[in-house]
């Protein structure tokens, strides 16, 4: 039944890739004289291989079916099924953690969510560490291509907002993506997207090891960014020795996930003139502006009724570690700047973790990394809200979107709409889900609101306390794994797998 609804070779395509990046591990490990954790992802690695080749010639001289929807299918198998085959090295590697956790953790790094079960890094070994963050930045990858080859042929993932999901209206792309196969839209994706990924990887990598990271903080700090999961090898960003420095390249490539625009055009319908008139774009840098600014403009305000005098330089870098996190958390990585401390003495807040979780929850662009409600989605209801009250000064006015807003649907609103219901649907079920587990309300919605957003880090900053996932119980973790899986493909895209075209097959 499995095979009739699931492109089998897409999914053996991944686990064989996944097969092949376990020898990374392997041989940094081999280097480190870890020989146990090296044989651990060897034999894994070497079995998986097999174990693919023996499927792939059972399944030899089979008609295959492949359509869009199967390949959603696959792309859901990658998330909840491949974690299983991704922690059986980690966990024979760690020995002294459940198969639960080791499957959490993976389920956690492949969505890009960054939440661990391991809170003190120096439980695992470098190797392991590495193993976590390749996974995460593979899981980044991962969206990127699909975007392109199977959600925006869909309308899914935030493209049912945007003209080319009316009929009549879709613009000409790229590879022309939506004319070809869904085979030949997977093989064009890879190969688009894959050098400019691995590029851009490569350059923070060298730039955060001329700034003074060690070659394995560079390199986890460089994937985490560009797969916006904030999995660290040193406990985040701001336990590194080189602070600022560091941070500054970080927030400089963190900006790829605030939209699409920044790497691709091949899922933008209508002409643009560039990222000066891309909604998206322009808000998200709104938001890193305004909300540090803001909060550095309390401050003075207060301090201006007390009469008291502060220093510049502290105020310079209060507002740096406010623009850093806020940038950080609004595309859901959910590095902590190592100024974020003095940042919120400065504002004066009592709780400045409700400002990231409601960062957390907007999200960066469609298309990308980023996970949350997306950008788009929000502009798009900023548009309706201004007609709507437009209107309500002109009643009989017709508006209509202008050149720089033609991406946008007639529709666009009534779907973020719907969207954003049952996001706020999702997000009630899974926290009382949650406390039925157990869990306190105040950390069930904490974190219910981080595996939606796949926004990990917020376990640590957000509440009053850091909630440790290691004290729930084995069904709060898989309900906390199976929301980010949620959170990650989105409420629509699951809807979209219940299809009955997909069960009929």
């Amino acid at each position: 039944m499995i095979s009739r609804i699931l492109d089998l070779p897409v999914f053996l395509i991944f686990v064989i890739l996944a097969c092949l990046a376990m020898y990374i591990p392997a041989i940094h490990a081999l280097t480190q004289d870890a020989f146990h954790v090296a044989r651990s992802f060897f034999y894994s690695a070497t079995l998986g291989l097999i174990l693919c080749a023996l499927i792939g010639i059972a399944f030899s001289g089979r008609p295959t079916h492949s359509s869009a929807l199967e390949h959603l299918f696959a792309l859901f198998a990658v998330f909840a099924v491949l974690p299983i085959f991704l922690a059986v090295p980690f966990y024979e590697s760690l020995r002294t953690t459940s198969f639960l956790n080791s499957y959490f953790e993976m389920v956690s790094s492949i969505t890009t969510t960054g939440a661990t079960m391991f809170p003190d890094p120096s439980r695992l070994e470098p190797s392991l560490h590495l193993w976590r963050g390749i996974v995460a930045w593979s899981g980044g990858l991962l969206m990127w291509i699909a975007a392109a080859a199977i959600l925006a042929p869909l309308n899914l993932g935030g493209f049912e907002v945007t003209t080319s999901a009316e009929p009549g209206q879709g613009g000409i792309r790229r590879f022309d993506m939506r004319a070809a196969s869904p085979g030949q839209r997977l093989i064009r994706a890879a190969k688009q997207f894959f050098p400019i990924y691995t590029s851009l990887t490569l350059t923070l990598w060298f730039c955060l090891t001329l700034s003074g990271e060690t070659p394995l903080g560079g390199v986890m700090h460089a994937m985490a960014t560009l797969s916006t999961s904030g999995i660290s090898a040193v406990g985040g960003i701001e336990e590194s020795t080189v602070g600022v420095a560091a941070e500054f390249l970080i927030f400089v490539f963190l900006l790829f996930a605030l939209s699409r625009l920044t790497f691709s055009t091949d899922t933008i319908t209508g002409s643009t003139r560039g990222l000066h008139e891309d909604a998206e774009f322009r808000i998200g840098l709104i938001l890193v502006m305004g909300v540090p600014l803001v909060l550095f403009a309390r401050h003075w305000l207060g301090a201006l009724e007390v009469n008291e005098e502060e220093n510049l330089l502290l105020g310079l870098k209060a507002l740096w570690g406010g623009m850093f996190t806020v940038l950080s958390f609004l595309t859901t990585t959910g590095f902590v700047s190592s100024e974020w401390e003095a940042a919120q003495g400065w504002s004066g807040l009592a709780t400045p973790g409700v400002i990231l979780l409601g960062l957390a929850l907007m999200g960066g662009g469609v298309a990308t990394t980023a996970g949350g409600v997306k950008l788009l989605r929000v502009f798009t209801l900023y548009l309706n809200g201004l007609r709507e009250m437009q209107r309500l000064i002109h009643p009989s006015s017709v508006s209509g979107k202008g050149a720089g807003n033609r991406r946008i649907r007639r529709q666009g609103a009534y779907t973020a709409w719907i969207f954003f219901m049952l996001f706020a649907m999702s997000l009630a079920l899974v926290t009382l889900t949650l406390t039925g587990f157990g869990t306190t309300f105040s950390d069930a919605l904490v974190m219910s609101v981080a595996a939606l957003s796949t926004t990990g880090p917020l376990l640590d900053v957000a509440g009053a306390d850091p909630i440790l996932l290691t004290d729930l119980s084995n069904g709060a973790k898989l309900c906390f794994a199976a929301a980010t899986i949620l959170g990650r493909l989105e409420t629509l895209a699951i809807i979209a797998l219940m299809t009955p075209e997909l069960w009929r097959r």
